[in-house]
């Protein structure tokens, strides 16, 4: 890997479209000499076809350097892609075009990233646990054998945290700039971000996930895949989908690859009452993925995942449904009004089993119905199989943000095979 050491800095790129229609299958063409472009191409291929023990023995300081290379490299072809600035068939004859194609390139830093140690000793399951759980090892063990998959409950900021333990969320917070401009910034934000596909939370080789989906790595966000844009109707009590052309169920879809012109409309949807929801927090932000972790850890589980939903003021995002899975509700930013009914029958939903999109018809008025108003700081546990919706309220006296934006963890409790 002595060669590695190709230059990268300053790298003048454009993409062009190949014999496959997908994005992540898009060709990327250098501004450079054909050497360089060789070189690189020869690089990726043999990183690409290393297995971990091979990937282990690339010296760490090599695999650093290069993977801030492919990056900027990276950065150049995202850009890209989003404002769909690509060269048609005959285009870019001053350009050296290898093989080397955007999912070649995501799969390169992919695999370098393996053996780099994402999760420094920064914060310890007792923080995550103190913080979500009340302050103490009896209040968790009272919420293990009272409360856990039985009745959802409320956890409230409480002022005698120490700071370690109520700022677990503060660098996350900062890096989505400060609430007062927040939703303002929301375009910005989902530019910098991409598609995260979905992996199982029992698969134990990480290299045969990555042969399972090479050829989808690397795109922009994906509608309905990473990005929901939606609201519920008032009146029928049903969703609206913002990017509607794309979720009708009823025949075969492409996916929606969002460039800039869709995040642009999402903070227009915004505007107009729509939630953003966002799945995968856990890949896109370092601490999130921290706390994601320590919390699969206390619950002996091999992951755990996180969402985000922003809400605009006096609006509901999804509609009433159950989760599969049980579901830690965090409050970042704003306050949000819970509605969260008891299990319709005595049977916990199976993992990976179709959820359903409850109508108000199906729960009946003498089910428990428990009601939780959340501020920021708060934490709302919610049992799997209890039917559940929230919505903000916006109160000019109160002088409260009115938006929302919240963090939901969730905890697949059901061991994938029995």
């Amino acid at each position: 890997f002595a060669f590695l050491e190709v230059q990268g800095s300053s790298t003048l790129i454009s993409l062009s479209t190949g014999d496959d229609v997908n994005i992540a299958s898009l060709r990327i063409g250098f501004q450079k000499g054909e050497l360089p472009v060789l070189l690189l191409n020869a690089a990726i291929i043999l990183i690409n076809t290393c297995n971990i023990k091979q990937l282990r023995k690339i010296p760490s300081k090599l695999s650093e350097c290069f993977s801030v290379s492919l990056k900027e490299v990276w950065r150049e072809a995202h850009k890209k892609m989003i404002n769909s600035d690509i060269l048609g068939a005959g285009q870019g004859m001053n350009l050296y075009f290898s093989n080397i194609t955007v999912s070649d390139l995501a799969e390169s830093i992919f695999r370098l990233s393996i053996n780099v140690d994402q999760f420094p000793a920064l914060m310890s399951s007792n923080i995550v646990e103190r913080r979500i759980f009340w302050s103490s090892e009896d209040d968790f063990k009272h919420f293990i054998l009272n409360q856990w998959e039985v009745l959802p409950c409320v956890v409230r900021r409480f002022s005698s945290a120490s700071l370690e333990v109520d700022e677990i969320f503060t660098s996350f917070m900062q890096s989505l700039c400060f609430k007062d401009s927040f939703p303002l910034v929301l375009s910005s934000i989902l530019q910098d971000l991409i598609s995260c596909l979905p992996i199982d939370s029992d698969e134990l080789d990480i290299l045969n996930f990555l042969m399972e989906v090479r050829n989808k790595l690397g795109c922009p966000l994906i509608n309905e895949q990473d990005i929901r844009v939606l609201r519920t109707d008032n009146q029928f009590k049903q969703e609206v989908h913002f990017f509607q052309e794309n979720s009708d169920s009823c025949r075969v879809k492409t996916p929606h690859v969002l460039c800039l012109d869709d995040m642009l409309k999402c903070q227009e949807a915004y505007n107009d009452g729509y939630t953003v929801a966002l799945r995968g927090m856990e890949f896109r932000f370092e601490r999130v993925a921290l706390i994601v972790d320590r919390l699969a850890s206390i619950f002996g589980q091999p992951s755990a995942g996180a969402n985000m939903y922003l809400t605009p003021p006096n609006s509901q995002g999804l509609a009433r449904h159950y989760d599969d899975h049980c579901v830690f509700v965090c409050q970042i930013f704003g306050s949000k009004q819970w509605k969260i009914f008891s299990q319709p029958n005595g049977q916990l939903p199976r993992l990976y089993d179709p959820c359903n999109i409850l109508n108000n018809e199906t729960i009946d008025d003498t089910r428990d119905c428990y009601n939780f108003f959340l501020n920021e700081g708060d934490v709302l546990y919610i049992p799997r199989g209890c039917p559940h919706e929230a919505c903000t309220h916006y109160d000019k006296q109160d002088g409260s943000v009115g938006f929302s934006l919240h963090l939901t963890l969730g905890v697949e409790v059901e061991p994938p095979f029995e």
